[in-house]
């Protein structure tokens, strides 16, 4: 079992999913049964990660009920409302290894705001960071082997799915522009997914308007600290409605290659 806590950002509005996020955070949409943020730490899991923390803001509160009800919503259960007290049947429980710290980040924090915020519950020399709307079936045991080789403060997965996020421009491994959300390049591009050596804290700010992708990262690249770990297997984003059907149809179909549990 690995120390290294993995953050969670799930507290964005997922505006260009209000099909979906108009009553639920983003990271509550589901693929199949389960929210895609039990997707996302199920992978994290699989490596021996059960340490979470997640970074909370837009409904929140829902995310909340999730976990302090998971164990009775995995079973089958009596209840004696006269004493109050529950026995669980069964007990099919399979993420009883689970550690989750949910903190509440606000509703306006940006990125880089809300990872500052959860410093005091980050353990240890390095961290795992992703967000809590893709999924993928990243090797967390090479990513973090290759994060520990170069020694630098931050390692990116790189991805070449469809655009629309940050593009890393590099030469062989190293970051060497972060531009994010470009236009019109093509390449290669934040897939999330990072490995953070805990000095990255001293790039970040409380600050609602702290955004990680944008001063914080291309300080990192300018300074050379920003490495990227070149992902070539399957990376998915749930950004629209037509991710969310893509993803859907492929668990439902039995070929979700993020399925690695």
């Amino acid at each position: 079992m690995s120390n290294e806590s993995v953050v969670i950002l799930a507290g964005g509005q997922g505006t260009r999913l209000r099909e979906e996020t108009e009553y639920r955070p983003k990271p509550m949409v589901n693929i199949g049964p389960w929210p895609i943020l039990w997707h996302i730490m199920k992978s994290y899991s699989a490596y021996g990660h059960n340490n979470f923390v997640v970074c909370l803001g837009y409904k929140g509160e829902m995310i909340k009920d999730y976990f302090l009800n998971y164990r009775l919503m995995a079973n089958d259960f009596t209840l004696s409302l006269d004493h109050r007290k529950v026995q669980i049947h069964n007990e099919r429980l399979k993420e009883s290894r689970w550690k989750i710290t949910l903190a509440d980040t606000g509703l306006k924090a940006m990125t880089g705001s809300r990872i500052k915020q959860i410093e005091p519950y980050v353990k240890g020399d390095l961290f795992l960071l992703t967000y809590g709307d893709g999924v993928a079936n990243v090797n967390m045991k090479d990513l973090i082997k290759f994060h520990r080789s170069h020694g630098k403060i931050a390692t990116v997965s790189g991805v070449m799915p469809p655009s629309r996020f940050g593009e890393l421009i590099v030469k062989g491994d190293r970051v060497i522009e972060f531009g994010e959300k470009p236009q019109t390049h093509e390449g290669v591009i934040n897939g999330g997914y990072f490995v953070l050596d805990r000095r990255v804290f001293d790039y970040l700010s409380t600050d609602d308007d702290c955004i990680f992708e944008r001063k914080p990262l291309e300080k990192l690249a300018q300074q050379g600290q920003l490495m990227m770990y070149p992902h070539k297997g399957f990376w998915q984003c749930m950004d629209t409605l037509r991710d969310m059907q893509l993803l859907n149809e492929l668990w439902e179909r039995g070929e979700a290659p993020w399925k690695v549990w």
